[in-house]
This record gives structure tokens, C-alpha cells and sequence, in this order.
């Protein structure tokens, strides 16, 4: 038997004549830059996450990148976030020439640690004031602790940018009531990856906020800061949605809650069945309904990579998010930080592995992914 670690073609079948017919519509109509797939788009998304804006962009990255240029991110600047995500995390803090700084994640939910962000803006007087933004990261579709992330980074007058790419419809149970993920911030950054729970045909992106001037400035941003046409009253970028996606996204987001029903279905089965020494299921950080499963991803106590190999020789597939944390990549040695440093997120590193939690996942598949794993313990 083969099972994928995702099948887009089991999604594909679904709903296949309405994306085609989504797509010529645009082709037919040959506006094939904005319009009104992307404000539509954008509209739907905004209503579904709870804020009052929302801004197409090109990526999840540019997502991020623009999040960080409307709050005037300049060089030396340092913007506080988590060592264990997937690298645009970081890498767009870099790429506005200010500092990462790394605080260390919850060893059960691999969120940013709310106690660690706090220590380290307590213990760290002279560095604090030029923390302009924290990003924590909904990693694996699990939102972080918001309340006490948000109340010590307002006690500080810290803005912070939900990095929300794997969480579009996450829940979250916040004392000032039910939230969800992208819309406690001063900012939300989504993700269109064809891999995400809510997925494009390519690359794409969505920027929320309930803040009217920050949406006015990222509009102006992605279009290179023009405002109106050829008029630049800022230096920006070139970080439009395609409509082609807006309409692919369309499509699929009056889906999106039966999908993710699906996944919390897939991932109650395995904290069932998957009973198994030395592998430690996901954490439950709130409710299964507040979790999307954008990911299953499991820890495994010894020789993690020896399963992965014995998985994929019988036909399983897997992924390693993720497999180096940022503080002992290459690219950001500059930093002087140090292996040992983030000890939580260097054993995530080593031992997590994701499975197949896709929605289309059957229970007979379920039972073979079980069954190879138990038969590899023994």
C-alpha cells in the first residue's frame, strides 16, 4: 500500500469542474492582474478570521515580509521570535537588514514560550528597547498562547505579527473570548501554499488586520508604494495576489471547515490507536475543534530517522519540520548563537516526524501507517 504524506489529486476530483471553471472565467475575462477575484477573496478571508481587513499578497513569506515594512522595521532593529519554524520566519527579519532574536518554544505544543518571551524582555533592559515586533509562529496549525504573549509585549508597547501560514482557522480560546488565529495581533500572515489546509495553485499569501492605517500601508506596499498610480510615497514591493489563486481559493474556502473536520477526525483515530512506547502524540494545547492539523506530527525518542527510513521503504510518506533550527543555520552564525542554546527546539529538531493527516486519508490507510510503525518498535 502506498500512502502519501498529502494527495492533492484526492482534493482535485472534489471539486475539479468548479476550479477549472474558475480559472476560465478569469482567462476569459483577461484582467488578469487584481480585481475582483482578490477583493472578493480578500472580503471572504477577512469575515472568516474575524478582523476587518484583509490584503491578498504573493506569499506567505511576502505576507510576512510586508507585515514587518508596514511597521517601519528598519536596520538593527530586533524582532523577537521563535528558533523552530520554517525558515521565511526568520529569514524576512534578515532580509530588512534587523536582528532575530530567538526565545525558546513550549516542549509540548513547539510554540513560542510565553515565559521565555518574557524573560528574556525582562533580563534584557538595554536590547529591549529596540524590540519592534514579536512574531509567534501557530505552528502545525496549533495556535500559541496569545493572552500572555500579548499582554507582556503590550506591557513593553511591542506590536506583534501572528505568523498564522499553517493555522487559517485555528481556534483559540482567549480570555476576552473565542479568537482565531491571525486576527489577536496588530497582525495575521496566511499562507497559500498548495500544501496548506487551504491551498492555491501555486504561490500565495493574505496580510489581516483590524488596524485601518496599517491596512492603508500595506495596500500601498504591495503595489511598490504607489498611492495613486506612478505616485510613491513609499518604497515597497511588488506583492500582489494573482487572481488566478484569489479564484482557486474561492473555490475551495467554502470547504475549508469540512477539511479541517476531517483532519481533527484523521487525528483523533491515531491518539487512539497510536499507543506505541517511546512515540509521544500531539498535544492537545486548548480543544481537537481549535486545532487544524495542518500537520500530525509526533516525537519519537530514539532513532526517529531509522522510522522515517523503515516508513518510506514500505511506502509512507513523511517530512521533518523541521529538521535544523534557526539559531544553528548557517545563514544566521552572525547571530552568535550556539548549539545548546535552545535545547527544546534542538530535540524537536531530532525527533519529531509528521505523518499523513491529509482529509482524503482513509481509516484503512491509518491502520497500515499504525501497523508499520508498531511493527518497526518491535
Amino acid at each position: 500500500m502506498k500512502v502519501p504524506l498529502l494527495d492533492l489529486k484526492a482534493q482535485l476530483k472534489t471539486i475539479e469542474h468548479d476550479v477549472k471553471a474558475a480559472v476560465n472565467e478569469v482567462i476569459d475575462s483577461t484582467q488578469y492582474i487584481m480585481g475582483p477575484k482578490v477583493t472578493d477573496l480578500e472580503e471572504r478571508i477577512a469575515e472568516y478570521v474575524g478582523t476587518n481587513y484583509a490584503v491578498g499578497v504573493s506569499s506567505g513569506t511576502d505576507a510576512l515580509l510586508v507585515a514587518l515594512m508596514a511597521l517601519d522595521i528598519k536596520p538593527a532593529d530586533l524582532v523577537i521570535t521563535t528558533p523552530f519554524s520554517f525558515f521565511a520566519t526568520a529569514g524576512v527579519i534578515s532580509r530588512l537588514n534587523a536582528i532575530p532574536v530567538f526565545v525558546e518554544i513550549d516542549s509540548d505544543t513547539y510554540n513560542m514560550s510565553p515565559a521565555a518571551l518574557q524573560q528574556w524582555l525582562e533580563s534584557e533592559p538595554d536590547k529591549r528597547k529596540k524590540v519592534k515586533a514579536v512574531i509567534p509562529v501557530h505552528l502545525y496549525g496549533q495556535c500559541a498562547d496569545m493572552d500572555p504573549i500579548l499582554e507582556v509585549a503590550e506591557t513593553y508597547g511591542i506590536p506583534v505579527i501572528e505568523d498564522a501560514a499553517q493555522a487559517v482557522g485555528s481556534h483559540y480560546p482567549s480570555k476576552h473570548g473565542e479568537k482565531k488565529a491571525g486576527s489577536m495581533g496588530a497582525v495575521g500572515c496566511f499562507s497559500f501554499f498548495p500544501s496548506k489546509n487551504l491551498g492555491a495553485m501555486g504561490d500565495g499569501g493574505m496580510v489581516v488586520t483590524s488596524d485601518i492605517h496599517l491596512y492603508e500601508k500595506i495596500k500601498m506596499l504591495r503595489t511598490h508604494g504607489a498611492q495613486p498610480k506612478y505616485y510613491h510615497a513609499l518604497i515597497g514591493g511588488n506583492f500582489r495576489l494573482d487572481p488566478i489563486q484569489a479564484a482557486v481559493l474561492l473555490v475551495k474556502l467554502p470547504h475549508l471547515d469540512t477539511w479541517h473536520a476531517m483532519r481533527q477526525g484523521n487525528a483523533a483515530y491515531y491518539d487512539a490507536n497510536l499507543n506505541i512506547e517511546g512515540i509521544k502524540k500531539p498535544h492537545i494545547a486548548y480543544n481537537r475543534q481549535y486545532h487544524i492539523y495542518n500537520q500530525y506530527v509526533i516525537s519519537v525518542a530514539d532513532k526517529r530517522d531509522e522510522l522515517r527510513k523503515f516508513l518510506t521503504e514500505n511506502g509512507i510518506g513523511t517530512e521533518i519540520y523541521y529538521p535544523v533550527p534557526f539559531h544553528e543555520q548557517e545563514c544566521f552564525k552572525y547571530l552568535g548563537y550556539k548549539s545548546g542554546d535552545f535545547p527544546i527546539s534542538e530535540y524537536a529538531a531530532q525527533h519529531t516526524l509528521a505523518l499523513p493527516i491529509y482529509p482524503e486519508l482513509t481509516r484503512e490507510m491509518q491502520d497500515y501507517v499504525i501497523e508499520k510503525i508498531v511493527r518497526w518498535k518491535e
